[in-house]
């Protein structure tokens, strides 16, 4: 099961301020944790909001509104994503739980969300053999 753990931008996160080496050295450790299991598929920051924009469709159609940011961290803003790739729910809900908190940032947000499998895929099946014969090789190496 493939989850989403979704870490919430801050008014600091939005302000472009760097996180104090002790945490940013508590989650690099973590992420190591999450490669080292096989856990971790994806891990990106975002640029702060100030540097994005926002497209809104009118209920009733028309042409749509492109607005440059930042945008108020109150709307739920990303600071950061990590896909992972674990058993069960309460795995997932475990490294999430594991994850380290700035501890003089304020409130701090993570949101768990599990991605829809899809029955069809657009990618070219040759990529997916190429991916199978890479995650045999992976679970290889792990036993060694």
């Amino acid at each position: 099961m493939r989850f989403l753990l979704i870490i919430k931008a801050t008014e600091y996160s939005e302000a472009g301020l760097a996180d104090g080496k002790d945490y940013r050295e508590a989650m690099i450790s973590y992420k190591k944790s999450l490669a080292k299991k096989g856990a971790l598929l994806a891990d990106e920051e975002l640029q702060p909001s100030s540097t994005g924009l926002r497209i809104t469709y009118p209920k009733k159609g028309g042409k749509p509104q492109v607005l440059a940011g930042p945008f108020p961290v109150n709307q739920d803003l990303i600071m950061e994503y990590m896909l992972i790739n674990v058993s069960t729910e309460d795995e997932a809900l475990n490294w999430a739980l594991r994850m380290p908190v700035p501890k003089v940032r304020g409130k701090y947000e993570i949101e768990l969300r599990r991605l829809k499998e899809k029955l069809e895929s657009i990618q070219d099946p040759r990529i997916k053999a190429m991916e199978a014969s890479l995650q045999d090789h992976l679970n290889m190496l792990k036993k060694i």
